[in-house]
């Protein structure tokens, strides 16, 4: 049976058709044929309008956590619940005369208070900047977390407790910002109790405050993850986080069908997580259920309870999370039955599926629902709100991008014999905060945003069909031989062939004769060892069985391979993780090429130089 005999379950694609026009150069300009159809002037505005009509509803929801660290029953905020506690701590914010120049930073992960400061910045037009968790609580010397302080200088900064974030705070925070923390206090530091913002009572002032906000009024500022520079920081504003709400609308007609219901563990720092799937939630009084596992051996488990009791009408996450949920179907009769109960949709971002998770999905699903649940996919960034590009039917393979939002424009510009997307419409960003010159750099005359992503046609004789991901511009590099070696499609083969013991691969090779590639392993690689929990990862990846299985990827890679642009020639399974400091992996799993290349590039000249123990090469 081939892949377009399938049967999905039913989902809208009324995003389909596009208008093509041709500029100068080769340049050529794509729009999506549909108008984008009017949005709130605020996202403030949704919360009130579901605080009045649907006050009892449950606007989010956590687990409460046991005095022994386990996870208990849900604690549920109502939208009427939401709303006051906005205005209670958005009138403490006023008081304390808080403003863009001087915002409120979160050190914290997601929780119950994170949301209701959030919302209460929200409220009283105070831009917030939700910061990785990793940069104060894994971080070793706080470089990240001082320029994110520098570059917003906050006059305020929250964390959950005082345990965990107390020699951060110690080590970065200056004197001048207030601290206000849910559990504990510091020594030696006066600190404010979240519970004393959220008992402030509202005046009319944080109202007027509220009135006072529109479409141009900063929302919040994101950081990018950086790759071999410092983050930057992404204005955020009340019109971009409406427009893309209604783009995704327009995209995705099931997000409105019914009030969503998330189960999410993706971190509120990163736009995926705070405003893609905030925004859904809140742009469409659903439910988010805050989950506190993860994608990791040691938090998987508590994702994988938290599906067996919340059935979600669409599901989020990242390829590691997809891939351990598909193995954990397989066995899980419960999980399956709930998952896949009503979810109208999954949709992944981050980094490329494996098309064998992608195939894993649907063989489980079809076992035991009949129909394959659609895995949306698109194109996005910080920059962009998320949501720019999306899929337009349900007959979609890895790598597919579909076509831009709706009021939004792509500029598709030949670079170095690739094609780079720009972005250009209500839902990009106006700039970086503080930083005229590199906001000047990454837009061009035109007006369009700069990607420095590669697209190709999914077909160019349907161009309604939309676009592919064709790799990232900066990451592609020549070898020696003046071969491009295009790392986007070849990282994506690497993956696949491996699967599911890869997580990700860097690619290498830059002037030398031949690729070669670094790979991060999954934590599956244990089972495939044989070897008891808690063996160091260096003699699991090192142990017979992992390297009899890369030897038969790498030779694999080597007969498909159509030339030395597509040939890795040299390939090492890495033992040591990588490194938040150094910018190399995000909080969601991703890894950063560029970052990994330029701190572990003696183990790069080791790996085409030589000597590298346990380097594999193709076999005849």
């Amino acid at each position: 049976m081939t892949t377009t005999t399938r049967r999905y379950r039913p989902l809208a694609f009324p995003v389909n058709r596009v208008l093509l026009r041709d500029g100068p150069n080769g340049v050529q300009y794509l729009q999506s044929e549909p108008p984008l159809q009017a949005y709130p002037q605020r996202m403030t505005d949704r919360l009130v309008h579901w605080a009045e009509t649907t006050p009892q509803r449950s606007f989010m929801a956590r687990r409460v956590k046991n005095a022994d660290g386990s996870h208990g029953d849900w604690r549920h905020i109502s939208y009427r619940q939401a709303l006051e506690s906005a205005r209670g701590i958005g009138q403490a914010l006023l008081d304390r005369g808080l403003g863009a120049e001087r915002p409120v930073l979160i050190l914290s992960e997601n929780d119950l208070e994170h949301a209701l400061l959030s919302l209460g910045c929200l409220y009283a037009g105070i831009p917030w900047c939700p910061t990785s968790p990793a940069y104060s609580t894994i971080s070793q010397d706080y470089d990240k977390l001082r320029h994110v302080l520098a570059t917003i200088t906050p006059g305020l900064v929250f964390a959950a407790d005082a345990q965990r974030y107390g020699r951060a705070i110690e080590a970065a925070v200056g004197a001048d910002a207030l601290v206000v923390l849910t559990e504990g206090t510091l020594d030696g530091r006066v600190s404010t109790s979240f519970a004393q913002l959220l008992a402030t009572a509202p005046t009319p002032a944080v109202d007027a405050a509220m009135q006072a906000t529109g479409p141009d009024t900063i929302t919040k500022f994101l950081f990018t993850s950086g790759s071999t520079k410092m983050p930057k920081g992404v204005i955020n504003t009340h019109r971009m986080w409406c427009a893309n709400q209604q783009q995704m609308t327009q995209s995705i007609p099931a997000l409105a069908d019914e009030p969503p219901v998330l189960v999410d563990w993706l971190p509120w720092n990163h736009t995926f997580g705070g405003n893609h799937n905030v925004g859904i939630t809140l742009y469409h009084g659903g439910t988010l259920y805050i989950d506190d596992g993860k994608p990791t051996p040691a938090l998987i488990d508590e994702t994988l309870r938290n599906l067996r009791e919340i059935a979600p009408t669409v599901y989020f996450n990242v390829p590691t999370g997809f891939e351990a949920i598909a193995s954990a179907m397989k066995a899980d009769a419960q999980l399956r039955r709930n998952l896949l109960s009503r979810v109208r949709m999954f949709f992944y971002a981050g980094a490329a599926l494996a098309q064998p998770v992608w195939d894993a999905l649907h063989e489980v699903e079809e076992r035991e629902v009949g129909e394959r649940i659609v895995m949306g996919t698109g194109l996005g960034m910080t920059e962009s709100g998320p949501f720019a590009m999306y899929i337009t039917s349900a007959q979609v393979r890895s790598g597919d991008l579909g076509v831009p939002a709706v009021g939004m424009e792509l500029k598709l510009v030949p670079v170095d014999g690739k094609v780079e997307v720009r972005y250009r419409g209500p839902n990009v960003t106006p700039g970086y905060w503080r930083d005229e010159a590199v906001t000047r750099e990454h837009f061009d005359e035109e007006g369009f945003f700069c990607t420095g992503d590669a697209v190709a046609w999914i077909d160019e004789a349907n161009v309604h069909r939309g676009l592919r991901f064709d790799g990232r511009i900066a990451e592609d590099f020549k070898l020696a031989t003046g071969t491009f070696v295009s790392v986007g499609p070849l990282r994506a083969k690497i993956i696949a062939a491996g699967a599911p013991y890869v997580q990700d691969a860097v690619v290498t090779g830059l002037n030398r004769r031949e690729v070669g590639a670094l790979i991060y392993p999954t934590s599956a690689v244990r089972q495939l060892a044989g070897l008891p929990e808690g063996t160091p990862l260096q003699q699991v990846v090192e142990s017979p069985a992992v390297q009899a299985h890369f030897q038969s990827v790498v030779n694999a890679l080597a007969h498909e391979s159509t030339g030395s642009a597509s040939r890795v020639a040299l390939l090492h399974v890495m033992h040591e993780p990588p490194s938040i400091d150094k910018g190399e992996v995000t909080d969601k799993g991703s890894i950063n090429q560029r970052a990994v290349l330029k701190h572990r590039d003696a183990l790069v000249q080791a790996l085409h130089d030589g000597p590298l123990a346990f380097t594999l090469k193709p076999q005849a």
